[in-house]
């Protein structure tokens, strides 16, 4: 039986992400009402309209994000990004290489650390200062493992103490995406595999944009259990 959760914020109307950029602005572009005049009798729809900054939600980032010439969103390797197996490590702090574990087991990972910091979500503690991100060596490790990706529940994978991002500079210069604002990943079991699927548009000209990230892993059936 096959499990699945959800690791993505809800994007609403006017919320905020990260302190200083502008909150979605969710609307209509056709409203049932108004569409009546186009269609048949009884027929109606509603066509929606959103006007975003990419960094909005849960949001990857590519290269281009910080590289000119870096590769984007319809670029990005699918094998990266889809069906990933995943380590979860617990942390916080400034996330060093103690936490993480030997580098033969994060080839091809998708690396999740969980802060726990989303639980401030939706507060002014969320972005206030303080939250949990990756420290430099820890990085450096991850890029030397070969991971496919890494994804933080938290505010930013770098510290923000500063103007200088050296976590998302060495991660994203190895063609490694980001995923930063994830959320119930105190949902997801100790003791399966877990995998992930986070799929953003492949839209052009673009370095980062919400995903709906998803974590799934395989529970026996109730008659298996029964065998076991």
């Amino acid at each position: 039986m096959r499990q699945l959760v959800d690791l993505s914020h809800r994007i609403e109307d006017a919320m905020t992400t990260y302190p200083g950029l502008p909150g979605p602005v969710i609307g209509e572009h056709l409203g049932f009402e108004a569409s009546r005049g186009h269609y048949a009798p009884g027929t109606e729809f509603h066509i929606g309209r959103i006007e975003m900054v990419a960094n909005t939600g849960t949001y990857l980032d590519t290269p281009v994000h910080r590289f000119p010439d870096g590769w984007g969103l319809e670029e990005l390797p699918l094998e990266r990004v889809f069906d990933v197996p995943a380590v979860v490590v617990d942390a916080a702090g400034a996330i060093g290489t103690e936490v993480l574990p030997p580098p033969g087991d994060l080839v091809d990972r998708a690396v999740i650390l969980r802060t726990g910091w989303s639980r401030h979500w939706g507060r002014n503690e969320y972005g206030a200062g303080g939250h949990p991100h990756l420290g430099e060596e820890a990085a450096e490790a991850l890029v030397r493992a070969g991971v496919a990706l890494v994804g933080i529940d938290s505010l930013n994978i770098d510290s923000t103490t500063g103007d200088e991002r050296p976590i998302h500079t060495r991660l994203l210069a190895a063609g490694i995406p980001i995923i930063e604002h994830l959320t119930n990943l105190d949902q997801l079991p100790p003791d399966r595999e877990v995998h992930v699927t986070a799929l953003p548009p492949a839209v052009v000209g673009l370095g980062s944009f919400p995903v709906r990230v998803v974590a799934s892993w395989e529970e026996p059936s109730p008659a298996e259990r029964l065998t076991q």
